[in-house]
């Protein structure tokens, strides 16, 4: 199945020069079939070291001189390992964290050599106090779960992908086709953006088989958590991970997600489900300019899960459900929220560390909230997701008159419009993923 990420990959292998890479991700997003596909496109020779699979791999690499590491690895796998025909591949590389500290010296000393490392709970070693790799020696590169694009790729809607991937605003858009995206985005929805289940959505057009799918996936997720912390934790983990898919779009206080525990117990508890990729914080910034982060308030934050497909399945929306209502609605947009914050996450540069934003005026007299911001180029854009033309915008009108923006945008189920004396851009769930494309020339169209 092809990934928009091997575009990516494309491009650092042929720069010059190219650090080794880290690709992070949650477990089962596909980082290990990503490289693979990878190397055969570009036509590598690749070398695969699992360390979680096979630990003693790790003891090539005691010494921190790559010429040496290279040269014992030649041997133990009777192969040439060449520069610019080689792809060495160091899989579940955090089951050896002593084996992250020797990328730098590749960096350093041998240069031309292509190194991928990825690994499902890495970001556990990367923000460990014994972790330390000099700026500038590494690349980094944030894999995520399919998205819409590649679902339609994945199961032979090519040309529906395409016709996403150039739409411009100004377009035709035929009713007939607007109903056949919102259709297709309603399945993708159903099934989700993880590679296994799409897979089996693919090969059958079954949505029990890929239910079951997912229903394995996220018992491995739940079988993971001990690796997580201390024993004693997995309980609470437990309970906050099922509680999350409920609480999308609000804002979390700790004794929603477990009344019966501390809030420091609670707040460790969601980041370490943070740190294993399985959700992504959204925190509140006062939004006046860029970037973002400087303003933001990590006080107040909401949650978003890995995946929509999997909330579909915590929250038991089945497919039949979705096909015969309005996505906006379900379950009160849970769904469509989701899905949002993960195609602004799949805008973002895929080197840069993932964030999500909103924002929120709390006041006795008149309290709003946006369900995101986010920024394209240098322009601060507020984004809210409501349902078809009955959405009430209030919060997004009174942050455009507080913040003085150039424009906004709203999601929905309606066909593409923009109002330009609202200096608003409407745009349906299928096109989020094009988010910043399609923003970027409205603004340049505008001027």
């Amino acid at each position: 199945m092809w990934r928009k990420k091997l575009e990516d990959l494309a491009h650092w292998a042929h720069s010059d020069p190219h650090k080794p890479l880290i690709i992070q991700g949650a477990r089962q997003v596909g980082k290990s079939t990503l490289v693979s596909l990878f190397a055969e496109e570009q036509g590598f020779s690749l070398l695969t070291l699992n360390f979680e699979r096979n630990p003693e791999y790790a003891d090539f690499f005691e010494k921190n001189d790559p010429k040496a590491i290279v040269s014992l690895l030649e041997v133990n796998f009777n192969i040439d390992i060449v520069t610019g025909k080689t792809l060495l591949f160091l899989d579940e590389i955090q089951a050896a964290p002593r084996v992250l500290k020797t990328l730098r010296y590749f960096y350093e000393e041998m240069p031309d050599l292509h190194i991928v490392a990825a690994g499902s709970l890495l970001d556990f070693e990367l923000n460990s106090p014994t972790y330390s790799i000099p700026v500038g020696r590494i690349s980094y590169l944030h894999l995520h779960p399919m998205g819409f694009i590649e679902f339609l790729l994945a199961v032979g809607k090519d040309k529906l992908a395409q016709f996403v991937q150039t739409y411009q605003i100004d377009d035709d858009l035929p009713d007939a086709i607007h109903d056949v995206l919102s259709h297709q985005f309603k399945i993708y929805s159903a099934v989700g953006g993880m590679p296994e289940a799409v897979l089996s959505y693919a090969k059958t057009e079954r949505f029990q088989q890929c239910e079951a799918v997912k229903q394995d996936l996220l018992a491995t997720f739940q079988n993971d958590f001990s690796k997580y912390t201390r024993h004693q934790d997995v309980p609470l983990i437990r309970k906050v991970f099922s509680r999350i898919p409920t609480l999308i779009g609000k804002k979390i206080k700790y004794s929603n997600l477990s009344p019966e525990n501390r809030a420091a117990e609670v707040a460790r508890v969601v980041t370490l489900l943070n740190n294993a990729r399985i959700i992504q914080k959204a925190i509140r910034s006062s939004s006046n300019g860029v970037p973002l982060s400087a303003e933001a308030n990590h006080k107040f934050y909401k949650l978003i899960f890995l995946d929509v497909g999997l909330v579909s399945t915590l929250l038991n929306i089945t497919a039949e459900a979705l096909a015969s209502d309005d996505l906006m609605l379900v379950n009160k947009g849970v769904l469509a929220e989701q899905w949002i914050g993960q195609a602004l996450l799949l805008n973002q540069d895929s080197h840069q560390t993932p964030e999500l934003h909103y924002w929120a005026r709390e006041k006795k007299s008149s309290s709003a909230e946006l369900d995101y911001v986010t920024t394209v180029g240098s322009e601060v854009v507020g984004v809210e997701v409501k349902a078809g033309k009955t959405g009430t915008l209030k919060s997004l009108h009174l942050f455009m008159q507080e913040k003085k923006h150039s424009i906004a945008v709203r999601f929905n189920t309606d066909k593409p419009t923009w109002s330009k004396q609202d200096k608003l851009l409407s745009l349906p769930l299928y096109l989020a993923e094009e988010f910043s494309r399609l923003t970027a020339a409205t603004i340049k169209n505008n001027h």
